[in-house]
């Protein structure tokens, strides 16, 4: 039942609202931040050949994918299918800033905002040209795929991970 003083910014939906992201320009990211380039297809867009919001947080996580090979020198399929440690999302929260359409060739850039005991905090921007589309804050939880429960990330995951999020620090730009 609806009263007065319902609707956007009122009552449990109040508790999700927050000032919009300004976007911020490409160049601003720090300069070692790892850069993989995707085009928007026709498979990746709605009737309207706007990038559908899922697309979006699916080509985010792609892009973590290549991260690991590209920077941080693990096979992501190997980290999952042979040493068996799980990357599931805790959490994704995503600013979508401009619209993605059919045909742009985009920029996704991927941060890691914190190691934790047992998970993995990324930031991934999405650009055209030096236009922020995108925004997406990701949490993975490490966890055995064998017992199905959280564990710590293991060194041989947690070390890289920290050379590049120090590496990215080190190397400047306005959001290390």
């Amino acid at each position: 039942m609806s009263g007065p003083g319902d609707g956007p910014g009122a009552g449990e939906g109040a508790a999700l609202a927050r000032p919009r992201l300004a976007p911020i320009p490409l160049a601003v990211l720090p300069r070692g931040a790892f850069h993989t380039p995707r085009n928007i297809r026709f498979s990746d867009c709605d009737p309207a050949g706007i990038a559908y919001t899922a697309r979006l947080v699916d080509l985010m996580n792609g892009a973590i994918e290549d991260l690991f090979p590209a920077r941080l020198g693990l096979s992501y399929h190997a980290v999952i299918r042979e040493r068996r440690v799980g990357l599931g999302y805790g959490r994704v929260d995503c600013d979508f800033l401009l619209p993605a359409l059919m045909g742009d060739a985009l920029v996704m850039s991927v941060l890691v905002d914190r190691v934790g005991a047992g998970s993995i905090a990324w930031r991934v921007h999405i650009h055209r040209d030096d236009e922020e589309v995108a925004r997406g804050q990701l949490v993975t939880v490490t966890t055995s795929l064998d017992g199905h429960k959280a564990i710590a990330a293991p060194d041989w995951l947690r070390e890289p991970l920290e050379t590049y999020r120090r590496d990215c620090l080190a190397e400047g730009g306005l959001l290390a």
